[in-house]
């Protein structure tokens, strides 16, 4: 297994110091290029044909720094995320992520691997509302991790890493296709942050868990969703995972479903699974959705307490 650590820190030292003619094809060469084949698989431009047009950096943007937001006035941002310990500890966690997979007898498919950590943009109302950090891992051998950087959110980084290697890991035996449907979404998403706190522990549990509580879970979400499983399309299914304020910024239809639903329901969906069954998380991150839901029946009638 190659893991390959992709040190954004540089690149934006770099960039930081370009001319403002130079930012956008230097940071498009040197972050985005790497990257190349999930471009190509999530079908998004590397270069718009014409000015302004979609293409790799104004995806990016929409959640991260863009190049024209990379000037020395943001020094002291790239300068927390510019220690060899930050560094080390992101792809210790990567590496230990995918490696306890190996150690289990799970042979991955894929075996090389690219991350890196990216800064986010304080504009974007997505991030802020994740408590200034996220990730994505949903393409095997890519894993990005996004932040704000401070005493919060750096050492939540290992955590969300775990988060998107579960994804990682889960999408080399689960096809993801036309066909993704809601319950598809709320298991992965419960698997992958019981991976993150089988790791690292209870008290890295991320806002999209913590922020649920248990009057909210029992009589709001589940009672709505246990109806809605089958339930495809993005546009349709994504204000059910992410909740009402997520969904209206990406200009969908609100559902009346609080924050991150679908993430705190598969969370404790996940749980009741690994108890009922006996399985281990590593089993789990790779079994079908529709095994674990026909699993879980019970969990949608009984109460599920929420320690505090």
């Amino acid at each position: 297994m190659n893991i390959r650590t992709l040190r954004s820190d540089h690149i934006y030292q770099k960039v930081a110091q370009a001319s403002p003619e130079e930012k956008l094809e230097l940071f498009r060469n040197e972050m985005m290029a790497p990257f190349m084949k999930q471009w190509q698989i999530q079908q998004i431009p590397f270069k718009a044909e014409e000015a302004n047009g979609f293409d790799v950096i104004s995806f990016n943007s929409m959640m991260h720094r863009s190049p024209d937001q990379i000037t020395p006035e943001i020094s002291a941002d790239i300068e927390q995320i510019s220690s060899e310990t930050f560094w080390s500890e992101c792809e210790q966690a990567v590496r230990k992520s995918l490696h306890l997979f190996v150690e289990q007898g799970i042979n991955l498919p894929v075996s090389e691997y690219l991350f890196t950590i990216q800064l986010g943009n304080p504009e974007s109302r997505a991030l802020i509302i994740n408590e200034g950090y996220s990730g994505f891992g949903g393409i095997p051998g890519f894993i990005w991790g996004t932040l704000l950087p401070n005493e919060y959110t750096i050492p939540r980084m290992k955590a969300s890493l775990a988060h998107e290697c579960n994804h990682n890991v889960r999408y080399q035996f689960i096809q993801w296709d036309h066909t993704v449907n809601l319950g598809e979404l709320i298991v992965s998403e419960g698997l992958a942050e019981n991976y993150a706190t089988f790791i690292f522990g209870e008290e890295f549990l991320g806002p999209w868990v913590t922020r649920t509580n248990a009057d909210t879970l029992n009589k709001h979400i589940k009672p709505v969703l246990r109806d809605l499983l089958q339930l495809t399309g993005f546009d349709q299914f994504a204000p059910y995972l992410y909740g009402d304020e997520i969904a209206k910024l990406q200009n969908l239809e609100p559902v009346n479903m609080p924050y991150s639903a679908g993430y705190a329901c598969g969370y404790y969906l996940i749980q009741y699974y690994l108890r009922k069954t006996g399985k281990t998380i590593f089993e789990a991150t790779i079994t079908p959705a529709a095994q674990i839901l026909d699993e879980v029946k019970g969990f949608w009638d009984e109460e599920t307490i929420i320690s505090c």
